[in-house]
């Protein structure tokens, strides 16, 4: 594939993270904000990867795995914080 259309998916995919902007700044709900968030992270890493290809830049591709992994992390403790809180509210509190 040549460079400038690579070039020219992740503007697209970028033009898709900016629209997921909207739903973090104005999401009714936290789970609804943490999702777009995940999807600012998947987009920007598949970005870094496209772009990564397009100008042949290898070290870009280990940013990108470290921010997968980030993101990856975020999620977990997202949902560890959520169950707490649920644990905490319906009085079950298992000590964790």
């Amino acid at each position: 594939m040549s460079p400038e259309f690579l070039v020219a998916v992740a503007g697209f995919v970028m033009i898709t993270v900016v629209v997921g902007l909207a739903r973090i700044l104005w999401g009714p709900g936290d789970a609804d904000r943490v999702m777009a968030a995940q999807l600012l992270g998947t987009g920007g890493i598949a970005t870094l990867l496209l772009v990564s290809v397009a100008r042949d830049l290898p070290a870009a591709v280990d940013v990108a795995l470290t921010l997968a992994m980030l993101a990856a992390f975020a999620s977990i403790a997202f949902v560890k914080g959520v169950t707490a809180a649920q644990d905490e509210d319906s009085g079950e509190g298992g000590g964790r």
